[in-house]
């Protein structure tokens, strides 16, 4: 994985250009390169995990200049596409067969991939430029367009360098009230900047932006009776996850014992027999942790169970309240605005220790929201909306009076959804059940999915760590899509027709374990230690002030108020307080002022 950015402008500031991006070290620390041509500036850093010598970028190619993050996982098909058309190839990177296949099929060369991947291309002949994001946008491309200025990055924070950006308006603010830590797909949170969103490409030329959908979901009559679509479903996510255990850097898997990171690993272990596992927990959890409807074990005894029995090379990880907070502040630079809080906090960390002995790892990502794991999918729902956030009124009430009124966070969240809702694709002839469970998983794959992928991207390259998510193969997902709920929830179970797609590998034990969503913390010094960072941010010259109802802060803070997810199933009271904190330290490390 790599860090790229781009800009095309009458005047470019060269220093500043190189500045913004060494920004992007973290995301490839081991080469750096640099394209100029007229009013173009490319830069790429580099993190080799393929074809060290062949792979360099920016690459060029006849008129055609190329800045790449991701990779391929049909390469090898591709290739051979390309050499029956009379191409010739100087090494086996699949940056070289990404250009080549842009020099071949132009914009219709992104529906022929198989990867995660953002890029741009540049033609020397016409000054056109292309730039395009994977189906599933695992890989994350911003941009900022504004008065024939245009400027792509793998990050914000390149983008609010170049231009040296200091505000945020209303809008702003509601996405990272109202929604966050998710956000509405296409929405960079700054002023003019702009996140290109999955399965969709761009074209800039003679000042003119058009952006275009490449690839979505269809809705189709699921012919496949049961037994055949557990096979396909087998088939699919094997034939994914052995694709993508190509490296020729080390790699490692992330095993939390559930079912997800459980397959994962023991389908891989099938092709690569002699692999190594991670999991983390925090220091003093068991001592600490009960019981409740989202976290009904703890993972240590299924991971000890699995690798075990199948004689696998594990590492346990453990992480202190101190290091958890003292990540916090690393989070949100990484992030460029507030996120998870230690949700994201200890993934960080926790990356930077794999990333000792590993360049690449692959996680259980996405399973959830493909597959319908989460309670919202089989749970009755008493209202409307979007059902990771259940608290719009008490986000509402933390508002002082004044901004109460200007941001009107209720009806903007409930827009939102309305929107989303109608983009969800229909055949027409769905039942009730099956029509709700669509139009759920489509808000899945395009909120909550989208957050948890730009965590996992931010926080592990961060650590210059490559994550890969087999679950997120869009031929799974498209194939998913157009599922029953009925067989999804086979056996009355979430996640029921993975778990009998996967049965004669998976242990009963794990088979049979209910979902367990990533761990936190449950330790009660963390709640005192973000508390008192909350409390000594409100004797300072804080936005907090300025936004927020003094009352319900102190009341936040001092009352024990019920341990509810405010978002998604594990940010309770702790990580709202650790949230406003990172909300504070955004306004105060990036110098912000709120423009009306």
């Amino acid at each position: 994985m790599c860090g790229i950015l781009a800009i095309l402008s009458d005047e470019i500031n060269n220093e500043r250009a190189k500045n913004s991006l060494l920004k992007l070290n973290h995301r490839g620390p081991d080469e750096e390169g640099e394209f100029t041509y007229n009013n173009v500036y490319l830069g790429h850093k580099r993190l080799v995990v393929v074809d060290k010598e062949n792979g360099k970028q920016p690459y060029c190619f006849n008129e055609f200049v190329l800045i790449y993050n991701g990779e391929l996982y049909n390469t090898n098909e591709l290739r051979a596409d390309l050499i029956r058309k009379g191409y010739a190839f100087s090494g086996y990177s699949d940056t070289e067969v990404l250009i080549k296949m842009y020099a071949e099929y132009r914009e219709k060369c992104a529906e022929k991939l198989n990867g995660i991947f953002a890029f741009v291309v540049f033609d020397k002949n016409t000054n056109q430029t292309f730039a395009c994001r994977d189906r599933c946008g695992v890989k994350p491309l911003y941009y900022y367009h504004n008065a024939g200025e245009l400027m792509f990055s793998s990050e914000i924070k390149s983008i609010l360098n170049y231009y040296q950006i200091k505000t945020v308006d209303l809008n702003s603010l509601r996405e990272i009230l109202g929604l966050g830590p998710s956000h509405t797909p296409g929405n960079g949170i700054y002023p003019n900047v702009f996140e290109l969103r999955a399965g969709h490409y761009l074209t800039y030329f003679k000042n003119k932006l058009t952006i275009k959908r490449y690839w979505n979901v269809q809705a189709k009559l699921h012919t496949d009776d049961f037994a055949d679509t557990a096979h396909k479903v087998r088939f699919l996510l094997e034939d994914s996850i052995k694709r993508q255990l190509v490296s020729d850097v080390p790699l490692c898997f992330f095993l939390s014992g559930g079912i997800d990171s459980t397959t994962i690993t023991l389908l891989a272990k099938k092709y690569k027999p002699e692999i190594e596992t991670y999991s983390f927990d925090y220091v003093d959890n068991e001592k600490f942790f009960l019981k409740n409807d989202f976290q009904v074990s703890q993972d240590n005894e299924f991971i000890k169970l699995v690798t075990e029995r199948f004689n696998i090379t594990h590492h346990k990880l453990i992480i202190n309240n101190e290091q958890l907070i003292d990540s916090l502040y690393d989070a949100l630079l990484l992030k460029d605005y507030p996120g998870m809080a230690d949700i994201d906090s200890s993934l960080y960390w926790y990356a930077k220790q794999v990333k000792k002995d590993f360049t690449v790892a692959l996680s259980g990502e996405c399973a959830d929201e493909i597959f319908g794991g989460y309670p919202w999918f089989y749970r009755e729902q008493t209202d409307s909306g979007f059902p990771w956030i259940r608290n719009l009124e008490e986000r509402n009430n933390l508002l002082n009076e004044k901004f109460r009124g200007k941001l009107n966070l209720i009806d903007y969240v409930n827009e939102k959804y309305k929107q989303s809702v109608l983009e969800a694709p229909l055949t027409g002839f769905e039942g009730p059940q099956d029509k709700k469970h669509k139009e759920l998983t489509y808000l899945n794959m395009n909120w909550f999915m989208q957050t948890l992928l730009d965590r996992k991207d931010r926080m592990t390259m961060g650590a210059s760590l490559e994550v890969r998510v087999p679950f997120a193969d869009h031929r799974l997902v498209e194939y998913l899509y157009n599922v029953p709920w009925s067989f999804k929830f086979y056996g009355k179970q979430e996640k029921g027709l993975l778990r009998e797609a996967v049965k004669d590998i998976v242990p009963a034990e794990i088979l049979n374990r209910k979902k367990n969503p990533y761990p936190k913390t449950h330790n009660p010094a963390y709640l005192n230690n973000t508390k008192k960072l909350l409390n000594k941010s409100l004797q300072e010259d804080s936005v907090l002030k300025e936004l927020f109802d003094k009352k319900a802060l102190n009341d936040l803070l001092n009352e024990e108020t019920p341990q509810k997810p405010w978002f998604g199933q594990l940010m309770t009271r702790p990580q709202l307080i650790a949230y406003l904190y990172q909300f504070h330290l955004w306004f105060k490390h990036y110098d912000l002022n709120i423009k009306y």
